[in-house]
Formats: structure tokens, sequence, C-alpha cells
């Protein structure tokens, strides 16, 4: 029987360190530590086996602690992490890491793409290195990007074929507003690549937080299962960021609605089988 698994959520403690991109009374609801112990019934509850957790802060201790805490853990098959891509010893921080405890959880890097002034930034050259050092130390690239870079995004994933990507919470649509273009030509143009995969995540928050109705988020959702096909999809939940606009059983019934129409066998795919294999997990 396939796994189950959340290919998308985050912990952070803010004992430890802030999280910049908290910068705001909008926050407010999600300002506080999130632990396991606060996921644990969310996964329990939907009979979610496994998840990916993914960086948060652009910080190295950030990764380590999250790589510890996978390896203590049942549930965390994998890290996506954040290193510097620009860094020129990027392959022995990726090999220190690996080394450390947890690192055989680690299994992609992120870095918050949206947030670089320059729309560009995946294409400058230091940054490639960077993502041809990620490819070659086995590991995936997370793309947080938005429409705005999604050109640059294709150019570097139709560039580096060697390089796995996967795409997080669908380039972030602009549902809020309702308009589809450009995101579904740029969407169509990045599935044509076959070196990327997509996640179904996210998409509650780019949607009005107080008054969304699956109807106005379903299309999108479709569009993403439509052009990249179920085998190529990964659920993910966006925990708790997901909070600011639904809570984790939202989002799995929402999920569950824009798959409805698929087999069994491609449903396993969207909510597991996609995940394991895109993130190289242990069967």
């Amino acid at each position: 029987m396939s796994r189950r698994i959340d290919a998308h959520h985050h912990l952070w403690d803010l004992s430890r360190r802030p999280q910049p991109w908290m910068d705001g009374p909008w926050a407010d609801p999600i300002n506080r530590t999130y632990t396991p112990a606060d996921l644990i019934p969310h996964l329990d509850e939907h009979g979610i086996d496994a998840t990916i957790i993914v960086q948060s802060s652009s910080s190295y201790d950030e990764t380590r602690e999250l790589l510890a805490l996978a390896g203590a853990s049942d549930r965390v098959a994998g890290v996506v992490g954040w290193a510097d891509l620009t860094d020129p010893g990027l392959p022995d921080v990726l090999a220190a890491l690996a080394a450390g405890p947890g690192g055989d959880r680690l299994v992609g890097l992120r870095h918050q793409v949206q947030d670089e002034p320059d729309p560009d930034w995946l294409a400058r050259p230091d940054v490639r290195r960077g993502l041809t050092a990620t490819a070659a130390a086995g590991l995936v690239y997370d793309l947080l990007v938005t429409p705005r870079e999604l050109p640059a995004a294709i150019t570097a994933a139709r560039e580096l074929p060697e390089a796995r990507f996967v795409l997080d919470h669908a380039a972030k649509p602009p549902i809020a507003s309702g308009a589809r273009t450009p995101w579904t030509t740029l969407l169509t143009d990045l599935a044509a690549l076959p070196n990327i995969d997509c996640k179904l995540s996210g998409l509650v928050t780019e949607a009005d937080w107080e008054s969304w109705k699956p109807d106005q988020i379903l299309p999108y959702a479709r569009h993403v299962l439509d052009t990249f096909g179920p085998d190529r999809v990964l659920f993910g939940s966006d925990w708790p960021v997901c909070e600011l606009a639904a809570p984790y059983e939202a989002v799995v019934t929402l999920a569950t609605q824009a798959t409805a129409h698929l087999t069994p066998d491609e449903r396993a795919s969207v909510f597991g089988n996609t995940a394991t294999r895109a993130y190289t997990l242990p069967t």
C-alpha cells in the first residue's frame, strides 16, 4: 500500500530565531512556535504517514536543526533545507550537512527566490553554478517563485536538464484577483520540461483569506493536474502557513476535491508516490 505523504510543511521555534518574513500584523495568527507535537495530530487524523519539512528562513542553523529533528522522527522522511547557492564552496557545505545528524534526510534545497529584487536571479552565473552543485549532490531544488520569476525558472530548468526541480505552490497563481494569465501559459510551458514536478500546495493563501470558496481555487488546482499530470504532482499542506486562510483539515478536503476525478492510482501518485519519486525517498 502506498504511503500518504504531506510533501510541504514547516516547523519553527521562535525562541531560537525569528522568521523575518513574518513582518507585520498579518502574520499574528501564526507568529508562534510550531513543533512536531502540533503537527502529528493532523497527520494522524488524515492518515498521513510521512512528511517533507521545508526551510522557512535563510539559515544553516535552521537546516541543521531540521535535519536533526528529521533524524529523530519516524514521520519526517525528508528535509528541503537552505544553502547559499552563490557560495563557491557549496559542494563542501552540502557534504558537511549530509554527514551531520540526520544528514541522510536532506533531499533538497530552497531559497526565497520570490523575495529577490531581480526577477532573473535564477539566471545569474553564480546561482546556476549552485544549481549544478545541488544536482551533483543528488538533491532536488525547490522553486519558490511567483509568475514574475517563472520565465527565469523555465529557462533554468530547460538549460540544466541534469537538475531536478520541484515547483512550490504552483508558482502562486493570482487566485484572489481571479486572473488566469499569464500564469496558465507560463505553467504550461514549465510543465513541458521533463525535469520538474509541481506541488499542489499553498493555494488557499493565494485566495482571499476571509472569503475564499472551493470553486474559486479548484480551477487553478485542476490546471496544475492537467498540465503536469498526476504522476508529477505532489500534495503539500503548507502548514502552518495555510492557517492564515484555512486549517489543515480544509486544505486536505480541498485537495481531495481537486483530485476526485482521478483514478485511485492517480490519486495515490498525488498523495504520496510522486513525492517518493521526486525526492528519492526510501520506500
